[in-house]
């Protein structure tokens, strides 16, 4: 038992050090690294998993929503108290909520009727005003959901799109954060890179730091969910959230950088949602199905890595925002994952 005696002596009158964060914004980015061992079982290489669900909003988009307002307040883009509207399939819209919240910006989120109701739940206790709009629309529909997004904007004085898939910032936040981070927590000794394409801001950010500081040695691998078109595949439902688009196959978003991307690994829904559950079981990981899919393509690219390989893969998000959906057999069973 410690004693008052074994407790560290302070100077009568003197308050000690305090630890404490200015706001919930400082809590975003440093998220850790976890090894994974039993799916690996038989492997040569590592493979590292990055727990973005750390982050206060709950998945690596927090990083994006902070970098861009803070660029696009500096710039005079975003005015004091202006309102914030973005299409997006949820964890975008809720750290753009989140960091509205803490700057004074109400926020508009335009998503698909297929997000989670957790994630609804979250994005409204935030306080955003949350609009449905058809997220297989053609970008010339007018229902399309970033049409819909610039309708809002257009008929609100003064409101700033973030357009996430356009914005330099996105990508800058991870090459600024994500990957020195990578680089600091490994050692320098990571040779392998995994992330699942959304808007690309993660794999071509945090890719190109990771290029940089190793003269192009390290290798760069992009997931994506059956269903997308940016492995080359026809267009498709996609049940994997966040991730993938099933617009023409010419189509990559600006936040995308091909001369970062090695190659791009196309995942089926049944082996990202086993990964997921076996993520749980097998090594108490609760993520979500984008993880699921960055970290199935981790391991088949372990399959062919040099021994001594050092694997890491991005794990967006936690699996909190999913138990109506990856954890539930029902939603599953629907699916056809069953």
């Amino acid at each position: 038992m410690t004693t008052i005696d074994a407790l560290p002596h302070q100077t009568p009158g003197v308050l000690p050090e305090v630890e404490v964060c200015d706001s919930v914004a400082a809590l975003i980015s440093n998220t850790p690294l976890v090894e994974l061992h039993s799916l690996t079982r038989g492997l040569d290489a590592r493979v590292l998993v990055k727990l973005e669900g750390r982050n206060p909003g709950g998945s690596s988009k927090d990083r994006i929503a902070l970098n861009m307002i803070r660029t696009a307040e500096a710039a005079g883009a975003l005015a004091p108290g202006a309102t914030i509207v973005e299409a997006t399939s949820g964890n975008t819209g809720i750290g753009l909520a989140l960091i509205g919240r803490l700057t004074g910006h109400p926020v508009v989120i335009v998503h698909s009727s297929d997000i989670s109701a957790e994630k609804r739940a979250v994005l409204a206790a935030y306080g955003a005003r949350l609009v449905e709009a058809d997220w297989e629309a053609a970008p010339d529909d007018p229902a399309n959901p970033r049409a819909v997004a610039d309708r809002i904007a257009a008929e609100t004085p003064g409101a700033w799109r973030p357009a996430q898939f356009a914005n330099a910032a996105n990508p800058d936040a991870h090459y600024r954060g994500t990957g020195p981070e990578i680089w600091r927590q490994t050692g320098g000794r990571v040779t392998h890179f995994v992330a699942s394409i959304g808007t690309g801001g993660t794999v071509s950010g945090t890719g190109r730091f990771l290029k940089e500081a190793t003269g192009g040695a390290v290798r760069v691998f992009g997931a994506n969910p059956t269903g997308s078109t940016y492995g080359g595949g026809p267009a498709g439902r996609i049940l994997v959230d966040g991730v993938g688009t099933a617009w023409p196959r010419d189509y990559w978003p600006d936040t995308f950088d091909h001369a970062i991307v090695d190659a791009v690994h196309t995942i089926d829904d049944a082996e990202v949602y086993r990964t997921v559950r076996r993520l749980a079981s097998e090594e108490a990981l609760l993520l979500g199905p984008s993880s699921g899919l960055a970290v199935a393509t981790a391991l088949r690219v372990a399959q062919d890595a040099p021994p001594g390989s050092l694997i890491v893969a991005v794990a967006p998000d936690g699996g909190i925002n999913y138990l109506t959906k990856a954890f539930a057999p029902e939603w599953l069973a629907a699916a056809g994952l069953d």
